[in-house]
């Protein structure tokens, strides 16, 4: 039986990331946890050391950070080992867009979409050259729904989506699988950081649900995996939708309706 990949799992401390982390630990594969918590991270390791038997590296860093994202990402382009990136952590801000400070924005930018594509665009050359591997970004149903108020929280995850979309047209062909994973409400601490009020949210998903949901669709390959969506036809029709309009992007003139407006 070949060595099962390492899974390198972002923002592993608590939450999404660390039920990633129990569940590929159970499967049999070697972890690299990164996160700022390092003790709780050393907690989390040394249980799953003694129940599962597998080696896990604990590396304490702040992907908004430049040095220390420079660093996960050489671990990532190095370490053949690594053949599964959960590209988890993220962060959300309360308020509206027009309140956020542009520190807090360029902070948010920096953790839900510079880290996510600097840390995949680490791996990706590597796992292309091998013909396999996985690279899971995690994202959420507020990246399709500006309605649901959460500005620049949502812009960033869909950027995680499109990024993923495209990311799996490319390497696909290679051998390589990616997945986008959207969420909805999960009981995690985004919640709390975010400076949420924890008495007024709705019904939250278990995250070892959400999870497991999504382990689910990694075993079937399934490019979008959205646990909360009851319905898969609903993306379906989404999608075609959406690659209906595809050959109208090709024309050369305006469309009719805005050469002679009424």
């Amino acid at each position: 039986m070949p060595d099962l990949p390492s899974v390198l799992i972002t923002g592993a401390s608590s939450g999404i990331g660390a039920v990633y982390a129990d569940r590929f630990a159970r499967r049999g594969h070697d972890l690299v946890l990164v996160a700022r918590d390092a003790q709780r991270m050393e907690t989390l390791a040394s249980t799953l050391r003694a129940e599962t038997g597998v080696s896990i590296d604990v590396v304490k860093a702040d992907l908004t950070d430049a040095s220390d994202l420079d660093a996960v990402s050489r671990r990532l382009r190095e370490d053949d080992r690594i053949g599964v990136l959960i590209n988890n952590a993220g962060a959300s801000l309360g308020g509206g867009f027009a309140k956020q400070s542009g520190a807090d924005v360029q902070n948010l930018i920096a953790l839900n979409i510079s880290a996510v594509a600097g840390l995949a665009n680490a791996i990706a050359p590597r796992l292309a050259r091998a013909g396999t591997g996985a690279i899971v970004n995690i994202g959420s149903v507020v990246g399709l729904a500006p309605e649901f108020g959460l500005t620049l929280y949502g812009a960033t995850k869909a950027f995680v989506l499109y990024l993923s979309q495209g990311l799996a047209l490319e390497l696909g062909p290679k051998g390589v699988y990616v997945q986008a994973v959207l969420p909805a409400g999960t009981r995690t601490e985004i919640w709390g950081r975010s400076g949420a009020d924890l008495d007024t949210l709705p019904p939250l998903m278990e995250a070892a649900d959400l999870v497991d949901a999504a382990l689910v669709g990694f075993d079937r390959r399934e490019p979008v995996t959205i646990p909360p969506l009851h319905d898969a036809a609903q993306w379906d029709a989404f999608q075609g939708a959406r690659q209906a309009m595809l050959p109208g992007f090709g024309t050369t003139v305006p469309a009719k309706r805005y050469r002679d407006p009424a």
